[in-house]
């Protein structure tokens, strides 16, 4: 699924045309407010400008994070739930008792395959995170377009993107022990960005017009101007 999806030749579209796209996506895994998504996108990015106002990626990286969604539409192939929403998790290592439903991994082969079930399995300690193969997602794949478009957003979006639905890492602790020191540092904001993404959604509406220079200016800054390829 990342090898078809990586190649990104589905749509081409801006930034903003996606974000506003997404009030398309129902996303059964996070049932919220009935304002439209992209409502829910600037409440959190609003909520981390007004405590982070020097930290302009951030509000940008609150903005973008959860576009990849855009998979369960029918024009980028409407896969269903379970391979765009909910949680992510390594692949080819034990699996967490801390991943949600982690009772079914015992349905799964790698399970009882001692080259895959043990604690660093196919992985060394510290090895990084960009070296460990997770399972596929809307964060894999928005990380995957702003790689492609050799977006100027610092490291700790990219983490921030990637890994935001990495649970089991950023509220239960699980799979440190994979961690360089790069991934440490990120982390940290990793856990100022949740508190903004899980608990600044409310029913105070945005005003999408007037705020809306302001973030196509850090689109642009950001260099996902003129297109977000998913193409």
């Amino acid at each position: 699924m990342r090898e078809e999806y990586g190649k990104l030749n589905k749509v081409e579209m801006s930034i903003w045309e996606c974000c506003e796209l997404l009030n398309d996506v129902i996303d059964e895994s996070d049932p919220d407010l009935d304002e439209p998504q992209i409502e829910h996108l600037l409440q959190s990015a609003e909520a981390i400008r007004k405590d982070y106002p020097n930290e302009d990626w951030l509000h940008l990286t609150a903005l973008i994070h959860d576009l990849g969604k855009v998979l369960l539409l029918p024009s980028f192939g409407e896969l269903p739930q379970w391979a765009v929403v909910g949680d992510i998790f390594p692949v080819g290592c034990a699996f967490d008792a801390s991943i949600v439903h982690h009772k079914y991994f015992a349905l799964n082969p790698d399970y009882n395959n001692p080259a895959y079930n043990t604690k660093y399995g196919m992985y060394s300690e510290g090895c990084g995170l960009e070296n460990v193969l997770m399972s596929f997602g809307h964060d894999d794949y928005m990380y995957l377009i702003a790689k492609e478009n050799n977006t100027t957003l610092p490291s700790a979006a990219l983490f921030i993107i990637r890994y935001h639905s990495f649970s089991a890492l950023h509220t239960a602790g699980a799979y440190k022990y994979l961690m360089n020191e790069e991934d440490k540092e990120n982390l940290k904001w990793l856990h100022i960005f949740n508190k903004y993404d899980l608990y600044s959604k409310s029913k105070e509406r945005i005003d999408v017009e007037k705020v809306k220079p302001y973030y196509l200016s850090l689109i642009e800054k950001a260099n996902f101007n003129p297109f977000l390829l998913f193409r």
